[in-house]
Formats: structure tokens, C-alpha cells, sequence
């Protein structure tokens, strides 16, 4: 007999307890074919690497940047973003 080769079905598992709440909000942010472990990593990876906010407020005040940021809400808030009615 060969040596025993770790899958995913022998990767130690955690058992947790969270409310019906989590788990509704949890359910309905995974996709269909996707675990909720899947799930769990994709959000959290999504929190570890930051967002655009985060980079924002890491930069050294830029008088340019500001103007342009503002332009851009400003055209932001004159188009409708609507999705087409058929």
C-alpha cells in the first residue's frame, strides 16, 4: 500500500455557532455551487485586501485627485444607471 495522500475530505473541520441572522446573510451571499467555507474565504479575503475607500484614505492629501473625485460623483450623480426595461 502506497502512502496516504491529504484531500480536502481529510482536511480538519471546525464546527461554529452563529445566529439565524449570519446564516440567512451568509446563505444568500454564496454563490450557487459554492460552499459556505468557500463563501467565508472569499469575504474575507475580499476585507483583508482593502477597498478603494481604504486606499483613499491612506494617501497624502492631493488637491488634483480631490477635484477629479469630485468630478467624477458629480457625472456619477447626472447618469442613470438603470438597468435596461424590455
Amino acid at each position: 500500500m502506497g502512502a496516504l495522500v491529504p484531500t480536502a475530505a481529510s482536511v480538519a473541520h471546525k464546527t461554529i455557532t452563529i445566529s439565524e441572522e449570519a446564516y440567512e446573510a451568509l446563505a444568500r451571499a454564496k454563490g450557487k455551487k459554492e460552499s459556505f467555507t468557500d463563501a467565508i474565504l472569499r469575504v474575507v479575503k475580499r476585507r483583508e485586501e482593502g477597498n478603494l475607500l481604504d486606499y483613499v484614505r491612506s494617501m497624502e492629501p492631493d488637491e488634483e485627485f480631490a477635484k477629479t473625485l469630485d468630478d467624477i460623483v458629480k457625472e456619477g450623480k447626472r447618469i442613470s444607471l438603470a438597468a435596461p426595461t424590455y
